[in-house]
């Protein structure tokens, strides 16, 4: 990897240089990483964690506009999309910085993070940020060794980054993708105590090698970027009783906005429209979730509409899945895929759940699902009939699916998401 000589810092070191790294088994600090020489204004495709950490140290130092991803997340479209953009896309890998330079390179904009978003309403879109707006933990934290499962430049892998950057005592264990399957063993053997994942993270965790998650000695748990369904924290309850269990609302847009720690899905009803001072307002306008927040992207103000459809329920608010895809009418009467999939998920043998419409004569849609078994539930194997039957004595009629497919693996997105 090439590195940068230049002796004159644009910044001061950050708080966490000294934080313990370990990425693929070798054990590093902030400090010991190289520090790529980039351009001005660099997207940045990182071919291992290495490279990625490298260049969000290099920021943090040196202040250059960045874009950061993985070469996986973009495609030839986008790599277009970034050079007419001005960016000069740079690939980082073991033998250096390969650069391809735009036509018309931008202006740069000394201190800027970009993200990519996930995507999940179309091709990603780029949101502008600082170190500043994607610091979001700033009270002093206990020591801890966290778990970074997340790829590059995602909103939740900055947010992780982040508190490593800035935060003496909060050190890192990075897994690649190809090390995901066996992330306990890795956490188990470098002391991670706090590791925080997608719910689809969590739930193929416990599907695979629940035993192996429970050696694991953790004091934190996190889970975000998904729906968080009832099941899935109780099911962590059950593994790690005297462990804070948390999950996060947050999003490229809005940033960090709901950090909630009472082991209930949902947030209390009577957060909504409370304004306090440097907090985020939330709010609920035509079953949506609309966020005012201090850590919003660049060019977006006051209230935003996040697309994320909400229902009140026993004085919780509860997040139940993207508006353009939680919606299944059936008949003229209006369905919750993702109330649908809670309930799925409620049943003691499964371990996933994931509800569709699909098309039928006379009603429109159905209500159909996907399921993944728990491996030996001790309540038996149930078949579809079994399945149907819970939904029916929990749902009303017209929103108990129709069909349920069994399948024998959860799948996962490079995000650690399930289309949900």
């Amino acid at each position: 990897m090439t590195v940068a000589t230049s002796r004159h810092l644009a910044h001061p070191e950050p708080a966490g240089v000294d934080n313990r790294l370990v990425v693929g088994g070798a054990a590093l600090t902030w400090r010991s990483l190289p520090t790529p020489t980039l351009p001005d204004s660099a997207a940045v495709l990182a071919h291992s964690a290495v490279h990625a950490l490298a260049a969000a140290r290099q920021h943090a130092v040196h202040g250059t506009e960045l874009l950061l991803s993985t070469a996986s997340r973009v495609d030839t479209a986008m790599r277009t999309e970034l050079l007419e953009a001005g960016f000069t896309v740079s690939v980082l890998d073991g033998d250096g910085v390969h650069r391809s330079a735009p036509a018309r390179p931008r202006a740069a904009e000394p201190g800027r993070l970009w993200l990519l978003t996930s995507g999940s309403t179309g091709r990603p879109k780029r949101v502008g940020h600082t170190l500043d707006t994607l610091t979001t933990v700033r009270a002093d934290q206990p020591d801890r060794t966290w778990l970074c499962p997340y790829a590059p430049g995602t909103y939740a892998w900055w947010q992780v980054v982040t508190l490593s950057l800035t935060q003496p005592g909060q050190h890192l264990v990075v897994v690649e993708p190809d090390e995901l399957d066996d992330w306990p063993t890795v956490a188990a053997a470098h002391g991670v105590d706090a590791a925080s994942g997608t719910p689809t993270f969590w739930r193929r965790t416990l599907y695979r090698d629940a035993d192996a998650l429970s050696r694991v000695p953790l004091r934190q748990l996190t889970l975000g970027g998904e729906p968080v369904d009832q099941a899935i924290l109780d099911q962590l309850r059950e593994v790690f009783p005297t462990a804070r269990i948390s999950w996060i609302y947050a999003s490229s847009e809005v940033g960090a906005s709901i950090v909630v720690h009472d082991g209930r899905a949902g947030f209390p009803v009577d957060w909504l429209d409370r304004r306090t001072p440097g907090r985020p307002t939330l709010s609920v306008r035509d079953d949506e979730l609309v966020v005012t927040s201090p850590y919003h992207g660049a060019g977006l103000a006051g209230p935003i509409r996040t697309g994320d459809r909400v229902q009140v329920l026993d004085g919780r608010v509860l997040i139940t899945g993207r508006l353009d895809s939680d919606e299944i009418n059936v008949g003229g009467s209006k369905v919750s895929a993702g109330m649908v999939r809670n309930v799925l998920a409620g049943h003691p043998a499964v371990a996933w759940a994931r509800v569709t419409g699909r098309r039928a004569p006379v009603l429109g849609r159905m209500v159909v699902a996907e399921v993944v078994l728990a491996p030996a539930p001790d309540t038996g194997v149930p078949d579809e009939a079994a399945l149907v039957r819970w939904c029916a004595d929990r749902l009303p009629e017209h929103a108990v699916p129709r069909r349920i497919r069994v399948l024998t693996d959860i799948p996962v997105k490079e995000t650690l998401k399930s289309d949900v």
